[in-house]
């Protein structure tokens, strides 16, 4: 094991990228270190026209991130506990606004400010030993930055449920809640991961990379709004050649397939 906060790693020939958070022994819990370390790596993948999909994960097998480093915590005042809340939210925010999808895999306790990260995450898959919480009022603190996510994802009632009483819910409960949208058993979490990130890559890289910016508008707007948002989509799309030609390939297709 290295000494990197964070450890990146590419497949699908550099168009997928995992960016893992590698502080194991302490349940990656986030530091200074792992918190920059994070935005840095992220920001070097967002420049990269290459890159397809984004995986988030947490080094060994315990935990995807186990919230805020503790005794980082123990050591704030209110000036610094403004500036390290804010580096929070910028990690958060890198994810929100890199251009591509970004999957979280969620191997094991996903607490606190591993939540709100897993919540920036575009699509989140967990095995069956995750465990998922927000602990702060536990330890004195509200809960904020993006645990404003929470209501769009789980509703308001729920959001109160696991703020107010900072206890912890099981995967099976996640899935049902709509915190994660597959949950599987731990040996066969990357086999269902690789399925999504497959599909991710096969698509138009153009397409996909407009989809996530329309789904950031759609979040902010009026329904009516966002239908407009999605025509004006549809013409910048047909300014590039990627849907002349993958429509093409897909009619070639129907009209080599055997009947029956």
């Amino acid at each position: 094991m290295t000494d990197q906060p964070v450890i990146v790693r590419r497949t699908h020939g550099g168009a997928a990228a995992t960016v893992a958070i590698n502080n194991p022994a302490r349940l990656n819990c986030l530091g200074h270190a792992q918190i920059t370390g994070f935005i840095d790596a992220v920001a070097a993948l967002a420049d990269d026209p290459e890159l397809r999909v984004l995986i988030v994960t947490g080094e060994g097998e315990r935990a995807f991130a186990g919230g805020a480093n503790l005794l980082e915590l123990g050591e704030l005042n209110p000036s610094r506990a403004r500036d390290f809340l804010t580096l929070v939210h910028r990690m958060c925010k890198a994810l929100r606004d890199l251009p591509v999808p970004v999957i979280a895999r969620v191997n094991g306790f996903c607490l606190g400010a591993g939540l709100e990260l897993m919540a920036a995450c575009d699509m989140h898959i967990a095995s069956d030993n995750a465990v998922f919480g927000m602990p702060e009022v536990k330890i004195g603190l509200p809960s904020v930055v993006e645990a404003a996510l929470l209501p769009n994802l789980i509703g308001w009632g729920r959001t109160r449920l696991l703020l107010f009483t900072g206890d912890n819910i099981d995967a099976a409960t996640a899935l049902s809640w709509g915190l994660v949208e597959k949950v599987v058993a731990a040996a066969d979490l990357d086999a269902a991961l690789g399925r999504w990130v497959d599909s991710i890559v096969e698509s138009g890289p153009k397409a996909i990379r407009l989809q996530k910016e329309l789904i950031r508008e759609w979040e902010a707007m009026p329904v009516n709004d966002a239908i407009e948002a999605g025509i004006r989509c549809i013409h910048h799309a047909y300014q590039s050649d990627e849907p002349t030609q993958m429509v093409g390939e897909a009619i070639q297709r129907l009209k080599t397939r055997k009947p029956g």
